[in-house]
C-alpha cells in the first residue's frame, strides 16, 4: 500500500463547531465529555462533516443570536446543509457518534445533570427526523474522547483517557 499520508490535513474542530471536509482530509474534535461529535458523512463522494455539540437544545439559550454550532437541534441541520453544498448527496448521508459521557457523578437524579445522555437523544432525534441511519456509536460512560473521522475510510477512531484506541 503507498503511503499518501503526506497530503493528509487534519481539520479540528473545537467546542460548540463544526465543519466539513472531502478526503484525503481528516476531520477530528477532541474533549468530547457530555459533549456529542457527530459525524455525518457520504460514503461514495467521501464527504463528511463533524460536529461538536455541546448542548441539546436550543431552547436553553436565553440570547436571540446564539452559537448555533452549540445545541444539538440546530447544529446537525446546519451541518446537512454545509454536507450538500459541498456535493453530499441527502439520500446517502449516514452518520456516527461518539460522547455523551456521564462525566460527574450527582446524587440528586435531576434530569439537568443528565447533559451526556440528553445530548446523547437530542442527537439521535435529529438524525432520526432528517432520516439519517446511525451506523455506529460509541456514547455513554465516564470517561472523555477524543475522536477523528477518515472520508476515505469512513472509520471513526476513538481514543479515550487510558484506553486503547477502537475504531468504529
Amino acid at each position: 500500500m503507498a503511503m499518501k499520508n503526506e497530503s493528509k490535513k487534519i481539520i479540528k474542530v473545537g467546542i460548540a463547531d463544526l465543519n466539513v471536509v472531502k478526503a484525503p482530509d481528516i476531520i477530528r474534535t477532541s474533549g468530547l465529555g457530555s459533549c456529542v461529535g457527530v459525524v455525518i458523512y457520504d460514503a461514495t463522494k467521501e464527504i463528511a462533516g463533524m460536529s461538536h455539540v455541546l448542548l441539546p437544545d436550543s431552547k436553553l439559550a436565553k440570547q436571540t443570536n446564539f452559537n448555533k454550532y452549540k445545541y444539538a437541534d440546530t447544529a446537525i441541520p446546519v451541518l446537512i446543509e454545509k454536507l450538500i453544498k459541498m456535493g453530499a448527496r441527502k439520500f446517502a448521508l449516514q452518520a456516527k457518534m461518539a460522547g455523551g459521557a456521564q462525566m460527574f457523578q450527582f446524587s440528586s437524579g435531576s434530569d439537568i445533570m443528565r447533559i451526556g445522555p440528553r445530548n446523547v437523544e437530542a442527537v439521535e432525534r435529529k438524525l432520526q427526523e432528517y432520516r439519517i441511519p446511525i451506523i455506529s456509536s460509541d456514547t455513554g460512560g465516564h470517561i472523555g474522547r477524543t475522536i477523528e473521522f477518515d472520508p476515505e475510510t469512513c472509520k471513526l477512531k476513538i481514543r479515550k483517557v487510558n484506553k486503547e484506541e477502537i475504531y468504529i
